[in-house]
């Protein structure tokens, strides 16, 4: 796993089938499929993001690539928190948090040091742009009372 990532990673990923550079359970970052559940047409949407590790969670950024709006998939995990991701080859049940400002700040700037490309799309949008911590369900040993 190489120290940063950048638009060569995305595009070596992508040329692979996801062979180069998805990591392993001990990378700091690498590429996961995110599966939600669509908020309006209640279907399933599978799209693949970059993340990087915060402990045993996975944590992805709803950049859009720098445009002005998020992505599709950022609205459908807000809505249905409860999705599952694929990564190093196994699928995992997590639950999406989207991190307040204090705990985002942190991870933006991990981000940007593990992919500088981010740091180009902050400067192009007028939006903040949001990370996702996504919590393994199998993580969190205790759960909430309802």
């Amino acid at each position: 796993m190489p120290q940063k990532m950048g638009y060569f990673s995305v595009m070596m990923y992508s040329l692979t089938g996801g062979r180069a550079y998805r990591g392993n359970a001990d990378s700091p970052a690498g590429f996961l499929k995110l599966t939600t559940t669509g908020r309006k047409s209640g279907k399933q949407r599978t799209t693949t993001l970059l993340y990087i590790r915060d402990g045993a969670d996975y944590v992805i950024t709803a950049s859009n690539a720098g445009k002005p709006q998020n992505p599709g998939w950022f609205h459908n995990v807000r809505s249905t928190p409860q999705v599952s991701i694929q990564a190093h080859g196994t699928q995992i049940p997590v639950t999406a948090e989207v991190a307040d400002s204090e705990k985002r700040k942190a991870l933006w700037a991990r981000l940007v040091e593990i992919s500088p490309m981010y740091a180009g799309y902050e400067k192009r949008v007028q939006r903040e742009i949001p990370m996702v911590i996504l919590h393994p369900a199998s993580a969190s040993p205790e759960k909430k009372a309802e």
